[in-house]
């Protein structure tokens, strides 16, 4: 198998260089993005391999059935950015890696509560200047919180294990509650009302689907306590931005932890940093002491870049040697 690599960095070819050693494919890493332009890069390869920010748009899917793809394989978890039904019609497998660490982000999520609640990230900038002072790092206890989970699956219920320790209430949403685990880990499913009524830190956890998408909105944020904390490590598009900065700006929020961001494909996993930002909405977030913004780096361990390796090389195999694809996306 012939394999086109879009969005390559670095740290991918170490890793996907790594696991190929038991595959021995012939690999082709390129820099840009998969759009309908560059799809024609793909002519003579048998599969594609494209990351989150990836675009298979109709056009670009269709470049890539001229050019002979038989296969896309997503090294990540989230599909919103492929059009299945053109990839249907097409013929066009299309697999992804469902669990690669849900370890990596449920600790990331802790890492960002902390940081936003404790000033970490103020306190590390103030210091190096030589500034010691403790005005406006004042915190809060999490013991006793309550803690709202939006979406429970595999990261969300790792995270809802690793938050017992800090003694909370957790309450958790889902369209499809896992009942034996909120047993097991003494937590209670309630309703989304409830969940911006009551939680002191909302936590999102849920795929970017029709149903989803601007789930955090400001109605949702009118409907919150004062001064509510606001993590999303899943999808940029699950909170309404312009809603996110008002309640910020209201102090209705009082912070907010962002791995993602609606329009992130334009700066994400890119170094910007020699060009001015003209992404207004984005300046405005990073004006904020009390927002952190990260470019999605939740999943970003070595155990996780490795089983992603893994995983979407065993994906190809399983193609290749017509045996069923566990991890296809329907």
């Amino acid at each position: 198998m012939k394999i086109i690599f879009y969005s390559y960095h670095s740290y991918d070819k170490q890793y996907f260089d790594e696991a190929n050693k038991n595959f021995n494919y012939e690999i082709l890493y390129v820099r840009s993005k998969l759009t309908k332009n560059t799809a024609k890069l793909a002519n003579g390869y048998d599969v594609a391999c494209i990351f989150v920010n990836d675009v298979a748009d109709e056009q670009a899917i269709l470049e890539l059935q001229k050019n002979g793809i038989k296969l896309i394989a997503l090294r990540c978890a989230g599909f919103n950015n492929v059009n299945l039904n053109i990839a249907k019609q097409c013929g066009i497998p299309v697999v992804r890696v469902p669990k690669y660490s849900p370890y990596a982000v449920a600790e990331y999520v802790i890492a960002l509560i902390l940081s936003l609640n404790r000033k970490i990230h103020r306190a590390y900038w103030r210091t190096r200047d030589g500034n010691f002072s403790l005005h406006g790092l004042e915190g809060f206890d999490l013991h006793n919180k309550t803690i709202g989970i939006i979406g429970t699956g595999k990261i969300a219920q790792v995270l809802i294990k690793n938050l017992q320790g800090f003694d909370v209430t957790i309450k958790a949403y889902d369209i499809k509650p896992d009942l034996e685990f909120a047993k097991t880990v003494k937590m209670s499913y309630c309703d989304l009302d409830e969940i911006y009524q009551s939680s002191d830190i909302i936590s999102l956890h849920c795929p970017l689907t029709e149903q989803t998408k601007h789930i955090i909105n400001a109605e949702s944020i009118e409907k919150m306590k004062d001064n509510v904390m606001i993590i999303n490590t899943s999808r940029g598009k699950l909170i309404d931005t312009k809603a996110l900065i008002d309640g910020l700006k209201s102090k209705k929020i009082g912070s907010a932890g962002l791995d993602v961001y609606e329009e992130e494909a334009q700066y994400f996993y890119d170094d910007s940093s020699d060009v001015i930002l003209d992404d207004d909405i984005l300046a405005r977030l990073l004006s904020f002491n009390n927002v952190i913004v990260t470019s999605h780096q939740g999943f970003f361990t070595h155990e996780a870049l490795t089983n992603i390796a893994n995983i979407t090389l065993n994906n190809i195999r399983d193609f290749s040697e017509h045996k069923e694809l566990i991890n296809l996306v329907e």
